[in-house]
């Protein structure tokens, strides 16, 4: 994320206050430090650490700072709209997702399902273009419930320097709200079909860990339907019809992200192009070899990273006017 900011700010010749979530420093801390080995002019790329309620508020009141972009809640992002409106600064923010990973009948179901643990479960969920809700159509969604639970019970989990499946949320403040929502989810009538606890087993006991967990037979006035949980909690929903599908994908106030798993190629593009998302895959889910520009939708956010588009959010079009024939004077004759 550091990266994404810093690179194309830095390449559009700006100079950068760069403050990092308080929960994940040290790696920015460690690429600053990097910064200071070569030769970057004084004053071109800073940190700050701290807070974001009062450094990032800061950052975005600061009349002189003249753009401001951010990666995180939706919540955060809207406070920010707020403070940056003082001196009607640029922003840019990528925000919060509810994101639909729509599966038909005639999709790879092996690879639908392999996509699917992708989608939610990379880095314990706390993606925010994660497949948090699987839409499925309804003929095979039994037997994709049975794959994706077998594979969800394999998944390793541990100390992230020992490469297993999943690792620890970022905090416990953050773990007891995962587990907030999927006590939730219990209470509201979903099927806990998979996972839904803490995970404590030799060492993880005293680190942040929560199981994969799968909720079947959700409805769309669920909580966990509704809210991005940002954990490994993914919610089954079923549908009949495209036009089902395509109203059930885009009943959320996010628009972040969302994919199509289908051997029908043209069915595939109609119904991509009806879900109100700005990243979109067929027959994939949040590949890594991908890097387009990269955005949402509604509450999703506010402009685009990465490739060119990226790098145009941090410059700014001045028209310039040259006259090559000073005596030629405007439109009227003397």
């Amino acid at each position: 994320m550091a990266a994404w900011k810093l690179a194309p700010a830095l390449a559009a010749g700006n100079s950068v206050v760069f403050k990092p979530s308080s929960n994940c420093v040290l790696s920015c801390v460690k690429l600053f430090e990097l910064f200071e080995t070569i030769d970057m002019p004084k004053g071109s790329v800073n940190l700050v650490l701290g807070p974001g309620g009062t450094i990032g508020n800061e950052l975005a009141e600061n009349k002189d700072v003249d753009m401001v972009t951010f990666t995180g809640s939706t919540a955060v992002g809207q406070s920010i709209m707020r403070a940056a409106a003082g001196n009607v600064k640029k922003i840019g923010l990528e925000l919060g997702g509810k994101s639909p990973n729509v599966i038909f009948a005639d999709a790879d179901l092996d690879g639908a399902v392999e996509w699917a643990m992708i989608g939610i479960f990379l880095n314990q969920g706390e993606v925010c273009s994660a497949g948090s809700r699987i839409l499925i159509e309804e003929s095979i969604k039994d037997e994709f419930v049975k794959r994706l639970v077998k594979k969800a019970n394999a998944m390793t989990i541990g100390n992230p320097l020992e490469n297993p499946d999943m690792g620890p949320l970022v905090s416990e403040e953050h773990m007891n709200k995962v587990l907030g929502y999927i006590k939730k989810g219990v209470e509201e009538g979903a099927t806990l079909v998979c996972g839904g606890e803490r995970y404590t087993e030799g060492d993880c006991s005293k680190g942040y860990y929560v199981r994969p967990t799968i909720f079947d037979n959700c409805t769309d006035d669920m909580t966990i339907v509704k809210e991005e949980i940002f954990g490994p909690v993914v919610t089954i929903q079923t549908f009949k019809t495209e036009q089902e599908t395509i109203d059930m994908a885009n009943h959320t106030e996010y628009g972040l992200a969302g994919a199509v798993f289908t051997k029908d190629g043209s069915r595939a593009l109609r119904i991509i192009k009806e879900i109100r998302a700005g990243i979109t895959w067929i027959n994939c889910y949040n590949p890594t070899f991908n890097e387009a520009p990269w955005g949402g939708y509604k509450k999703s956010g506010i402009g685009r990273e990465l490739g060119i588009h990226g790098l145009e959010e941090y410059q700014e079009i001045k028209q310039i006017n040259i006259n090559l024939n000073p005596g030629t004077v405007g439109w009227y004759t003397n």
